[in-house]
C-alpha cells in the first residue's frame, strides 16, 4: 500500500488514526487504565496497524518479516546478554591477579549478528549480481536466480543493523519483543524510510506524548508531499516514461533535467509524508532533506541529501573504519569503502555501484583540495554549477538500469545519435503547462532554500494572518494533488524499489 493512493488517503489513514487513538484513550482514562497501559495498547496497535500496512503491500512477506523481526529481537537480547557477562583467562601465573584478562563475547556476537542480518538481503538483492561476477571471474556459466525481495528490505536491513549496534554501543537497551517490532514495523517509514536510528527511536517509545500542535504539524507536512509527489514528481515522471523512445537533443537534455527535478520531489516527498505520519502518532524523525540542489559541492551535497542515510553511513561504516581520525590516506580510503557501499546499497547493478563511485572519486578530490587557496577564492556560483553538473549527470546513471542505456541516452544529448524517425520534437513534451511546473520546480528546490527566504518566511508564519494564508495555500495544492491522484495512473515512489 503506498501513501498516495486512494486505499490509504481514505481508508487506511482515518481507520489508523481512529483506532490509535482509542487505543490512548482507553489506556488513559478507561475502566482497565493500568492494566491496559502495563499490556501497551497503544503500542500493540500501532504494530497491529504497521503489520496490516506490510501484508496488504505485499500478504507474502509479512510471514517471512515476523520471523525476520523475531530473529533480530533474539539476537539484540543475546548481545545485550553478552555485554554484561564477562569471561577471565589467566596467562601464566593463576595466582597472579595482574596476569587476568578480562574479555568480552559481545563483538562476535554483533559481528554474527550483522552477517545474519545483511545475508538476508544479500539472498534477496545481490544474488544475481554476485553470479555474474562469478562467472566473468572464473569463465563458468552458472545460472543466476532472481528472488522477488521483500517490500523494503535494504531500509528494514539497515534498521536491523542500527538495532544491534547501538545495543552493542550501550546507546540503547534491547527492549523487549514489542519494542523491536514496532521500531522495524513502524509503517510511515518501513517501506523507504526515513532510515531511524534505534537510539533515537527507542527514547521516544515510552516518552512520546501527542498533541494538537504535533498532530497539526504532521498532517500539514503530508499535505506538502502529497503535492510534492502528485503535482510535481508524477507529472514529470509522465512525461519521462512518454519521452523515452526517440527524441530530439532538446528533449534529452529536458528529459535529463525532469529527472533530476522527479527523483527529489519524489523522494523529499515521501520523506515529508513519513515524517508527517509519524509526528500525527507522536513520534519525531529528523529532517531527511535540506534543499540538496543549493549544494556547492558533492560533500554538501550527501549532508543536504537523504540526510538518514548518510548519518548511517557516518555511524556505521565511517566510524567504525577510523573516521578521519588516522591519516590521510586512511581518511580516502574509509570515503571510498562508504560510497562503493552506498551505490551497491541502492541497487544491484553496474550502473548504481558507478555512480556511487564518481561520488565518492568527487568527495575525495574536494577532500584534497578544501585548503587550497585557489579552491577558496573560487565562487561560490562557479562550485555551484560544477556540483550541479556533477549530479545532473550522475541521475542519469541513477535512472537506467544498465550503462549501455545510459550511454545511448548522453548520445543522443549531444547529437551523436541519429533516428530515422522522430515522433514529436521538444514543443509537444514541454508545453506551458509543464515548462511552469518545472519553473516552480527549480524555484521550490533552490531559491526557496536560500536564508534570506527562509528567515522571511518563518518571519511570516509566526504571525496570524501569515500562518492562515499558508494553511490556505497547503490545503489548496492538496486538493488539487487528491485530484491528481484520483484522475491518474498510480505511480509508485522511485524509492520503492530499494
Amino acid at each position: 500500500m503506498a501513501f498516495t493512493t486512494q486505499t490509504f488517503l481514505f481508508i487506511f489513514f482515518p481507520i489508523s488514526i481512529l483506532v490509535y487513538y482509542l487505543a490512548v484513550l482507553l489506556q488513559s482514562k478507561g475502566l482497565f487504565s493500568r492494566m491496559l497501559e502495563k499490556c501497551r495498547v497503544q503500542d500493540l496497535a500501532l504494530i497491529g496497524l504497521s503489520s496490516c500496512f506490510y501484508l496488504w503491500a505485499c500478504f507474502d512477506d509479512i510471514f517471512r518479516f515476523v520471523i525476520y523481526i523475531l530473529m533480530i529481537w533474539f539476537l539484540g537480547k543475546a548481545i545485550e546478554a553478552s555485554r554484561k557477562k564477562k569471561y577471565f583467562i589467566v596467562a601464566e601465573c593463576e595466582e597472579a591477579p595482574e596476569n587476568t584478562k578480562h574479555i568480552s563475547l559481545a563483538l562476535p556476537v554483533l559481528l554474527l549478528s550483522i552477517v545474519v542480518a545483511v545475508f538476508v538481503l544479500v539472498h534477496f538483492k545481490y544474488t544475481a549480481l554476485l553470479t555474474e561476477v562469478w562467472n566473468y571471474l572464473f569463465k563458468d556459466k552458472v545460472a543466476a536466480k532472481s528472488y522477488l525481495a521483500p517490500l523494503g528490505i535494504s531500509f528494514i536491513t539497515f534498521s536491523a543493523i542500527s538495532y544491534l549496534a547501538d545495543i552493542y554501543k550501550g546507546k540503547a537497551k534491547a527492549g523487549n519483543f514489542l519494542d523491536c517490532a514496532l521500531y522495524l514495523l513502524f509503517f510511515p517509514k518501513v517501506i523507504s524510510g526515513p532510515i531511524i536510528l534505534w537510539r533515537d527511536f527507542s527514547e521516544q517509545i515510552k516518552l512520546r506524548k501527542a498533541s494538537l500542535d504535533l498532530i497539526s504539524e504532521g498532517i500539514t507536512r503530508v499535505m506538502i508531499g502529497f503535492a510534492k509527489k502528485l503535482i510535481l514528481a508524477d507529472t514529470f515522471g509522465a512525461c519521462i516514461a512518454s519521452a523515452s523512445g526517440a527524441v530530439d537533443v532538446p528533449s534529452a537534455w529536458g528529459v535529463a533535467l525532469l529527472y533530476m527535478l522527479q527523483i527529489y520531489y519524489d523522494f523529499s516527498g515521501y520523506s515529508d509524508i513519513a515524517i508527517g505520519l509519524a509526528n500525527v502518532f507522536g513520534f519525531r524523525f529528523h529532517e531527511n532533506f535540506n534543499f540538496p540542489y543549493l549544494s556547492t559541492s558533492i560533500t554538501e551535497f550527501w549532508r543536504r541529501w537523504h540526510i538518514s542515510l548518510g548519518t548511517w553511513f557516518r555511524e556505521y561504516i565511517y566510524f567504525p573504519l577510523g573516521g578521519s581520525r588516522r591519516g590521510k590516506g586512511r581518511t580516502i580510503l574509509n570515503i571510498a569503502v562508504v560510497f562503493l557501499l552506498t551505490g551497491i546499497w541502492h541497487g544491484a547493478g553496474w550502473t548504481y555501484i558507478l555512480w556511487g563511485l564518481i561520488n565518492g572519486v568527487c568527495n575525495i578530490i574536494e577532500k584534497l583540495i578544501s585548503d587550497k587557496a585557489w579552491y577558496k577564492k573560487t565562487p561560490k556560483i562557479v562550485k555551484w554549477v560544477c556540483t550541479m553538473g556533477v549530479t545532473f549527470f550522475c541521475w542519469e546513471l541513477f535512472r537506467f538500469s544498465d550503462i549501455s542505456a545510459c550511454v545511448q541516452w548522453l548520445k543522443t544529448m549531444f547529437g551523436m545519435v541519429e533516428f530515422a524517425n522522430i515522433p514529436y520534437t521538444w514543443q509537444y513534451y514541454f508545453d506551458t503547462r509543464m515548462i511552469v511546473l518545472m519553473i516552480v520546480a527549480m524555484v521550490g528546490a533552490t531559491l526557496f532554500g536560500l536564508p534570506k527566504v527562509q528567515n522571511a518566511y518563518q518571519s511570516l508564519i509566526q504571525k496570524s494572518y501569515g500562518y492562515a494564508i499558508r494553511q490556505g495555500i497547503i490545503f489548496v495544492l492538496f486538493v488539487i494533488s487528491v485530484l491528481f491522484m484520483i484522475n491518474s495512473t498510480y505511480s509508485p515512489f522511485i524509492y520503492f524499489q530499494y
